[in-house]
């Protein structure tokens, strides 16, 4: 259909990094793509923000009975968005061992040959589609991967490089080097003049997991029998397709996007949480509307603003006024939400029907729809799920750093955690003193700290 551009999204991972915020219960795993994020699901961001860059069709690779329902609940074919939506077939499910792999099958399978955009759906980006088309065209290339730049540092043992020539075709990829190679292999940034200039000169072009296709020229590519026999084993595409694309010498580009925002931990996950109520994502800025308050910048919901506190009896927007509240930077407060007198809030997102009590604290934290903090509570850097209920007392308070409570968990008053996952729906008593990198999986895990 002319320049069309389509929305391919590979929406088939488990999200097991990102555990306990993809889970419902200790032994059924959300998808990925419906990860809570300000609001919307990640897919729902997803599909508006190329929604709005002009793509109308997108075509969606599931994985599992759990993984099509679900996200066919969320997206249905398209309508509320006012796009059209197709999804893989449930019955070719054994045809998609990775990311490369569900993507050459399923072209083949819709018979695809013109641009495509895939995309992930365990990220959140800002780019500009126009721009990618632009390189992707001037580079000829088969494959344009949107690239985002990081620092050595922020690169070492983390990420992947591209090797790229001066006219932005990609001639080879170090898979996440330690700080010493990265240098060896890219004299330049170990040079002693370059500490002296800004992050953005000193980067190095990391895959952001984003590629713009040429679906026709791809498949005519890959029909030998070297990848007909992979793609029938395993195949990623950062690891395996790239490189055996730029092996054989066939074009593949890199192009910089503005901002990639990784979900598939949780402190990467509350890490982006923060960009975007920071305003460093525009479009996402722009679609969450007009802020309540400038300055600081804060969302909240008319519906919470009108909300009375159980203990005053007063509405929000009259706890602010008079100051007993204190709201921001960079907070977002979701519909029908009760926050209590006393209450401090900054760069957090509070989601639908949360219970804030008297005197709690939360900063850099996400709080899911319809969960509990009781008073005085002290959550920093942490993730509390859905329904979760936080029995925190006056004199008696919970304090969490660094830690993740799964869906319907159950905190006593006292609780003290750092560093730990809860998963959903166990019960906690007052335990102090686990070590950083706990995972309370199951009541035999808690019995073990009593």
């Amino acid at each position: 259909m002319g320049d069309e551009t389509l929305g391919i999204i590979l929406a088939g991972g488990r999200g097991e990094r990102a555990k306990p915020l993809t889970l419902a219960s200790a032994d059924y795993i959300r998808s990925k793509a419906l990860i809570p994020f300000v609001g919307r699901s990640v897919v729902e961001w997803l599909v508006q923000s190329c929604r709005d860059q002009g793509i109308r069709r997108f075509y969606v690779i599931a994985q599992g009975a759990e993984n099509h329902s679900q996200i066919k609940l969320v997206l249905g074919h398209g309508e509320r968005f006012g796009v059209e939506i197709h999804y893989s077939r449930a019955r070719l499910d054994r045809y998609n061992v990775g990311s490369g792999a569900a993507t050459l099958h399923n072209l083949e399978q819709w018979d695809l040959a013109g641009r495509a955009l895939v995309l992930p759906v365990d990220s959140v980006f800002e780019f500009d589609l126009r721009r990618l088309k632009d390189a992707h065209d001037a580079a000829d290339a088969v494959v344009t991967v949107a690239s985002v730049g990081r620092t050595p540092e922020e690169i070492a043992g983390k990420y992947g490089v591209m090797q790229t020539s001066p006219d932005g075709l990609v001639s080879g990829f170090v898979e996440k080097p330690d700080l010493d190679r990265v240098h060896r292999i890219f004299p330049e940034t170990s040079l002693p003049s370059l500490a002296l200039l800004s992050s953005a000169v000193r980067t190095l072009p990391t895959n952001a997991g984003m590629y713009l296709v040429d679906c026709g020229r791809l498949r005519l590519a890959v029909r030998t029998p070297e990848m007909i026999r992979l793609a029938q084993q395993r195949l990623d595409w950062g690891g395996d397709l790239l490189p055996w694309l730029v092996g054989r010498g066939l074009p593949v580009a890199a192009a910089p996007i503005d901002r990639l925002g990784d979900l598939g931990s949780i402190p990467d996950y509350l890490a982006t949480l923060g960009d975007v109520l920071d305003g460093r994502y525009p479009w996402m800025t722009r679609a969450m509307g007009e802020p309540t308050s400038a300055h600081p910048p804060y969302w909240i919901h008319e519906s919470s603003l009108r909300t009375k506190d159980s203990v005053t009896g007063t509405t929000l927007a009259q706890k602010i006024s008079e100051g007993s509240v204190v709201i921001g930077p960079a907070v977002r407060i979701g519909r029908n939400a009760e926050i209590g007198p006393g209450v401090k809030l900054r760069f957090s997102d509070i989601g639908d029907g949360v219970d804030v009590d008297e005197g709690a604290r939360i900063s850099r934290a996400a709080i899911g729809d319809s969960a509990v903090v009781g008073p005085y509570a002290r959550i920093t850097d942490s993730y509390v799920g859905p329904m979760a209920r936080v029995h925190s007392e006056r004199d008696n308070p919970v304090r969490l750093v660094h830690s993740a409570i799964g869906e319907a968990a159950d905190l006593r008053p006292g609780t003290r955690l750092s560093g730990v996952s809860v998963y959903p729906r166990l019960r906690v008593p007052a335990v102090t003193g686990l070590p950083t990198g706990t995972h309370l999986t199951s009541s035999d895990d808690i019995l073990q700290w009593i």
